[in-house]
């Protein structure tokens, strides 16, 4: 059995962004693809970005046992780690790197105490996580109060990841990440 990294984070906190930092610095890890069961987006591959599946798909998938972690997001639309993409990725003798959401990575945890190392990104403080948020221009206000209100909820469990990193200054986050990481997978 291989190692797994995982990279959780409030929705906009910069998991994503230190996520492709790590991938392009340390040739061992290997990201684990989600599934997911919403449209597939016109600048989305299927494969690359997420595994699309339909929603009957993926409800056979859970009923089979197929994932590691899922969860039904919105109504209808449930996104999930595959057990056969981590099989695949330690079959070629890599780590497994997540970027998953708080609940996601706490399960994942769960299931592998001593294998994982699970890392926290936190915002500086709400107010930069909202207004980096806004400077996406991708929410509209009932939304991106939504996202608030969650990422004060996620912040709360942040306790229960080995490693809390505040992503004030993006550069030392990453380098932080890194080495946590290193020192993790030897």
């Amino acid at each position: 059995m291989g190692k797994l990294i995982v990279i959780s984070a409030p929705s906009g906190a910069g998991k994503t962004s230190i996520v492709h930092f790590l991938l392009a610095q340390i040739d061992s890890l290997s990201f684990s693809v989600s599934a997911c069961s919403r449209l597939r987006r016109e600048n989305e591959t299927d494969g690359i970005d997420y595994h699309f599946l339909a929603a009957e798909q993926f409800h056979k998938e859970i009923k089979e046992n197929a994932f590691l972690e899922w969860e039904e997001v919105y109504e209808n639309q449930y996104y999930g780690t595959l057990k056969s993409e981590v099989e695949k990725i330690w079959q070629k003798g890599k780590t497994v790197i997540f970027d998953v959401d708080v609940e996601g990575g706490i399960n994942i945890k769960k299931q592998y105490p001593t294998e994982c190392l699970s890392i926290f990104i936190m915002p500086p403080s709400l107010a930069v996580l909202e207004e980096r948020l806004q400077s996406r221009g991708s929410e509209s206000a009932e939304s991106l109060q939504k996202r608030v209100i969650k990422a004060k909820g996620e912040i709360a469990k942040s306790e229960e990841f080995d490693k809390i990193i505040l992503n004030d200054d993006f550069g030392v986050a990453c380098m932080e990440t890194m080495e946590v990481i290193q020192t993790f997978i030897g």
